[in-house]
């Protein structure tokens, strides 16, 4: 990993009465992750296939679809969580991306560049060759472990998926962690892929018992893409991920999707039918108390118009790169997620 350059910093401060208590001001941040759909270069990679997303492949791919692909992300990204911040996501979890030069050539755009962000990525097994990565901007987060942990399925010893990523640092003077996610697809059915979900559920599971062992007050966020809903066995039985926080036992964990979930909204669509696929999940630290340290405070969908698709046959969905082979020089076939922290700015 690169080297760390700190720098002081303001974090952004609201009104409480945003979240219904009057007169008191939060210090807050906003923590994201985004499917951004294939992010590809358009150089042959022989140790993974990437064939389609060459200048010979049948999407095309070129240096002038690549570029857009790179500035609509910019500008994706860019947007997560203004509404609450300026400094829009602190930090922000990646899936679908090819390699580190894209990640390079991502907060390299004249958007993202202002906000400085740095990078956390390494090459992972999956047969496409995509992979997580976490983007932090370093005047709110400072990494002090990162590692990248293998899923191995014993009944299946070929199978191969991304790694699961662990970051642990600062943020804001306190411990947090990240562990960024991509579940296998349903790519084969449901109940045929369901089994490589599960033991991608008991990894999450075991990485943050792991960290809950050493700090049973342990601020754990699990974000990604899990290919399963708030209501899947995967999450709700295996994750222990529930969506009541009133009535969590001890070793279960807190899903502030599931509400969206049961309201229906989603983060991807397929057929006509939406699913919240891409979720924040978080350990009980999280939960809101007194606003002494960081706690969860709102959860969003960032479904903004310019991320909808406007016509066609994928109307009302999110505005995706491709259908089929087809450009349609869009965003991603997902929208980001993101939730807020608050912290009570008496607290410093």
């Amino acid at each position: 990993m690169k080297k760390i350059i700190l720098v002081s910093f303001l974090l952004a401060v609201i009104q409480v009465s945003l979240f219904g208590q009057e007169n008191r001001a939060l210090k807050i941040g906003i923590i994201g992750f985004y499917n951004i759909e294939n992010l590809f270069d358009t150089i042959d990679d022989p140790n993974i296939n990437d064939e389609e997303f060459l200048p010979i492949g049948v999407n095309k791919w070129n240096t002038e679809k690549y570029t857009q692909k790179l500035q609509r992300l910019s500008d994706a990204i860019y947007s997560i969580g203004t509404d609450y911040s300026p400094d829009g996501a602190a930090v922000l979890g990646l899936s679908e991306i090819e390699n580190s030069l894209v990640l390079e050539d991502l907060v390299a755009t004249e958007k993202l560049a202002k906000r400085g962000y740095k990078i956390i990525h390494y090459d992972g097994p999956d047969r496409r060759g995509v992979d997580v990565a976490l983007l932090y901007q370093p005047k709110y987060f400072t990494p002090t472990s990162t590692s990248s942990i293998r899923l191995h399925v014993p009944d299946n010893p070929d199978f191969r998926t991304r790694d699961q990523l662990l970051v642990s640092g600062m943020f804001d003077g306190e411990e947090m962690h990240f562990i960024v996610v991509h579940w296998p697809s349903r790519y084969g059915g449901e109940k045929r892929s369901l089994p490589f979900r599960i033991a991608a559920a008991e990894l999450s599971r075991h990485i943050t018992d792991s960290l809950l062992q050493i700090n049973p007050k342990a601020k754990v966020m699990i974000m990604g893409d899990f290919n399963d809903t708030p209501a899947n066995k995967s999450i709700l039985d295996v994750l222990k991920a529930k969506g009541n926080a009133q009535k969590l036992k001890a070793d279960e964990l807190f899903n502030p999707m599931y509400d969206l979930h049961k309201k229906g909204i989603g983060s991807n669509a397929y057929r006509d039918s939406w699913s919240l696929i891409d979720q924040i999940i978080v350990t009980q630290a999280l939960l809101p108390t007194d606003f002494s340290n960081y706690q969860l405070r709102l959860t969003k969908v960032h479904n903004k118009r310019e991320l909808v698709q406007q016509s066609g046959r994928y109307k009302g969905y999110p505005f995706r790169t491709f259908s089929g082979s087809v450009w349609l020089d869009g965003y991603s076939d997902h929208f980001p997620v993101y939730i807020i922290l608050a912290k009570d700015v008496a607290a410093n």
